[in-house]
């Protein structure tokens, strides 16, 4: 199978998205896998190859045609939008376009076919809404440019995956906003986005939304019985392995033990909070239900540590990993 071409987004030029980019692909053994693309600036990636010290050189290039996609060369569509005095570690609305316009690229060519996955590098919410585009994050941006209307968040670390019915709302809201039809469609995405990667019957479990998922009534309001166990029984109807709804205290150490694949987590931090624990450094997080595939690093701008050569690029090379895995196949025209 020919290697995908996977967009890689620069993120927020101020952060540390240039330094975890330009590390990942100092390893020669991804480009048996894959062609690396990165979308973004290509002084900055040079600035960023000259902090962390990697053998590399940074060839800007006009379109993902013109990559050679040999180990020891980064490819880059330069967009030019990143001024080079611009500081690293400090909240910039210039680098929060950036940030936006590299998306916009990356989700333009994945949608026209001419790159098989996007994986982005991180972007600051506070930095994307200063410059005008009001978002949540990655997941609403891309599910706009995409036109799709509802998409989940998949985070995957060593032993422990989870999707989200709600992601970035108050807590409050999420609970109003959860009923059995978006639970159910939630499950659906999750079993087909791991019998895509080779799972052949994925072990489902669904969180509850109150401590003990309610306690056959003992707490709440009759949530479990309304909004989660009804789309349960549908899914389960439809011959999905998933069972739930069960309470979350108890149900990821189950799944990390290996009783489950996958588990569906009711609102952002019931969810975000195990997977971090376990895997911050390597967690990647994965939007599905797109027309395109994406995946994405596990963790923020680290305005405190950008600059200095220390990010982690673990986190970016298991997106990398996740991307080519879930990719479709490519045509490959150029030897390389």
């Amino acid at each position: 199978m020919a290697r995908p071409i996977v967009a890689i987004t620069m993120g927020d030029a101020a952060g540390v998205g240039p330094e975890v980019v330009v590390k990942a692909l100092a390893e020669e053994q991804l480009y048996a896998s894959c062609r690396p693309l990165v979308v973004g600036d290509a002084a900055r990636l040079r600035k960023a190859v000259e902090i962390t010290g990697v053998a590399l050189t940074v060839e800007a290039v006009g379109s993902p045609e013109e990559g050679g996609y040999r180990a020891g060369v980064i490819d880059c569509l330069d967009l030019g939008v990143i001024p080079e005095d611009l500081p690293f570690g400090t909240l910039s609305p210039v680098a929060g376009d950036g940030a936006y316009r590299f998306v916009k690229v990356a989700t333009e060519l994945a949608v026209a076919g001419r790159v098989q996955a996007i994986c982005t590098a991180p972007l600051n919410k506070e930095a994307l809404h200063a410059a005008g585009h009001k978002y949540p994050g990655h997941t609403e941006l891309l599910a706009a440019l995409t036109g799709t209307p509802e998409v989940s968040m998949m985070l995957a670390a060593p032993k422990l995956r989870v999707v989200h019915v709600t992601t970035h709302i108050g807590l409050v809201d999420a609970v109003a906003r959860i009923e059995p039809g978006l639970v159910a469609r939630t499950i659906r995405r999750g079993d087909e986005t791991l019998r895509k990667s080779g799972v052949a019957r994925p072990r489902i479990a669904v969180c509850g939304i109150n401590p003990h998922a309610g306690e056959n009534g003992l707490f709440g309001h009759g949530e479990e019985e309304e909004k989660v166990a009804p789309a349960v029984e549908e899914c389960r109807a439809e011959g999905i392995d998933v069972t739930g709804p069960l309470p979350a205290d108890t149900v990821f150490f189950r799944a990390v033990r290996g009783d489950f694949d996958l588990v569906v987590a009711m609102y952002h931090d019931q969810g975000h909070g195990p997977v971090k624990v376990l895997g911050l450094d390597a967690g990647v997080n994965i939007t599905i239900g797109l027309p395109v595939i994406r995946t994405s690093v596990d963790h923020g701008t680290a305005f405190d540590i950008a600059g200095t050569g220390k990010a982690d690029a673990a986190s970016m090379l298991e997106a990398l990993r996740q991307a080519v895995e879930l990719a479709p196949e490519a045509k490959e025209e150029q030897a390389s």
